[in-house]
């Protein structure tokens, strides 16, 4: 399975790559005020407004760095009713990708109800990497506020 790969702080995690869409440079993002712990803002991606996640934020509680290698992983994340919505992620150092058996990711023997996002941990020579599962990334009050469906007009 292949995995893009990229760091909050000094700490190594992984994404799925069947859940990336694309990855691209860091963006004009727009802030909106009073939004949940973690959410970044909106951009324009073809056309369409995207909800963005700064995962240093969220994880470590400070922003991601602004780098050149910080780049916004636009991913699927699953509806509650089924749909699949647009979202993206900041993250730091996104340049490489790896190829890894998903039987080689196990508990990391640390259990955190407030982080359900961070899954299965693999080794490597550089030591560990993390995988993040994007569809326990956010909470069901984050998911109302981003992905919230317009009232239908009669």
């Amino acid at each position: 399975m292949l995995f893009l790969q990229f760091q909050l702080g000094k700490d190594r995690y992984a994404l799925d790559t069947h859940q990336v869409v694309e990855v691209l440079p860091l963006l004009g993002i727009k802030q909106i005020p009073q939004a949940p712990a973690g959410v970044a803002g909106a951009f324009n991606y073809r056309g369409e407004p995207v909800p963005v996640i700064d995962l240093s934020q969220l994880a470590l509680g400070h922003p991601a760095r602004r780098r050149m290698s910080t780049r916004v992983i636009i991913v699927r994340h699953p509806g509650d009713d089924g749909t699949e919505h647009l979202l993206g992620l900041i993250a730091e150092k996104t340049t490489r990708t790896l190829r890894r058996d998903p039987a080689d990711f196990t508990d990391s023997g640390v259990g955190n109800g407030a982080a359900p996002y961070l899954g299965p941990v693999a080794t490597d020579p550089d030591g560990l990497i993390q995988w993040i599962e994007v569809t326990k990334l956010l909470p069901a009050s984050v998911r109302e506020v981003l992905f919230k469906q317009p009232p239908e007009q009669s």
